[in-house]
């Protein structure tokens, strides 16, 4: 019985690790050429994803390179106003630290077989048991698991659901080496996360583990080409700088600082999302995992959610070896209701993060009471 899983992301890897603890082999299949083929993004918030880890068999691995420091929280408004510093104790359990995202990624990685991962099989299509790579190549299947994002052709097999704009848009930059380029702002910024909230924009800056921060600059209620009427030259890194810090109107001069200290990687990023409570009839040989399966907005649960999905699916094809309809039966019931709340939750922080006078709802938010 070969289960074929398509898409190296975390949710994929917890899939296929999970199932190689168990004795069950499966190969996952992955457009890029190779794990270094391009970039990993920048660092996750991991609290209920530690679930994941431990079914794995990982976590230790996990704790070993988690920052407990990347905790720290700082929120501000636009005009400077501080309203909420947490710094994180030493000794502070790990409840919801941050790790690289590529660092996580080679961990699952690393803890698989030789071979399990084949790279550079772009998927196309799959029909009467049989996968088409882009190549030219094909592959047999008795399970196919889609763990390929946002865009994934998997979910095509189940429903016609795809993501839709939701009124956000991303310019994201940063400073590379920030503790010896810029160590003042590397101070205000400290080692976490770093938030200035405004009406309508949001600054959202994070240490990462390679010492670059990144800055995510938000412009809520814009419409999907908003990017390409923003005036912003994507292509003229100097020229974009100038324009973001002209959109900043207002604003804190040491705020416009961090934008202006950027270097040349300037990128845009719609923001797209599958309907809340996305389900569909439940069949034996296909089934989705992570934001192939349910999209939410950027606040946090997206990568959790996609290493639960990964682990649970896995343990519910250990407890129902060979019977495939069976486990992707009690998986999907429990993703629907499980992703359903995360994806309510982060719609109402979505929400927050739109309304007049964010910052104070935020505040009230992380200090209930």
């Amino acid at each position: 019985m070969t289960i074929a899983i398509v898409g190296a992301g975390l949710g994929g890897l917890a899939l296929a690790r999970v199932l190689h603890v168990n004795g069950i082999d499966a190969v996952v299949y992955e457009r890029e050429s190779s794990r270094a083929a391009r970039g990993q993004g920048g660092m996750l918030d991991i609290h209920s994803g530690q679930r994941a880890l431990r079914e794995a068999g990982l976590i230790d691995g996990f704790y070993a390179i988690a920052r407990g420091e990347g905790q720290d929280m700082r929120l501000l408004e636009p005009d400077g106003t501080l309203l909420l510093q947490e710094d994180t104790p030493d000794d502070a359990p790990l409840e919801r630290p941050e790790v690289d995202r590529a660092d996580l990624r080679d961990l699952l990685l690393d803890s698989l077989p030789e071979g399990m991962v084949r790279w550079g099989h772009a998927f196309t299509s799959a029909a009467d048991g049989v996968l088409r790579f882009a190549d030219g190549s094909s592959a047999t299947y008795d399970l196919l698991v889609g763990a390929d994002g946002a865009r994934s052709r998997v979910r095509q097999l189940l429903t016609d659901a795809r993501p839709t704009h939701i009124g956000q848009n991303i310019v994201e930059v940063g400073i590379p080496d920030v503790d010896r380029t810029h160590p003042g702002l590397a101070a205000m910024v400290g080692r976490g996360n770093y938030w200035v909230l405004g009406n309508g924009v949001s600054l959202a800056a994070q240490r990462n583990g390679d010492g670059r921060v990144r800055i995510g600059l938000s412009f809520y209620d814009t419409a999907e080409d908003w990017l390409a009427l923003s005036g912003i030259p994507f292509d003229d890194p100097a020229a974009a700088r100038a324009r973001l810090i002209d959109l900043l109107p207002g604003w804190d001069p040491r705020f416009t600082a961090l934008i202006a200290a950027c270097d040349d990687t300037v990128v845009p990023r719609p923001i797209t999302a599958l309907p809340i409570g996305l389900t569909w009839p439940s069949t034996p040989d296909v089934t989705l995992i992570g934001d192939a399966a349910h999209l939410m907005p950027p606040v946090g649960e997206g990568a959790n959610m996609a290493l639960l999905d990964g682990a649970l699916l896995g343990r519910a094809l250990a407890s129902h070896q060979g019977d495939f309809a069976a486990a992707v039966e009690e998986y999907e019931h429990e993703m629907f209701e499980r992703t359903s709340a995360a994806a309510r939750m982060s719609a109402n922080i979505q929400a927050l993060l739109t309304s007049p006078d964010a910052a104070r709802k935020m505040l009230a938010f992380f200090q209930p009471g």
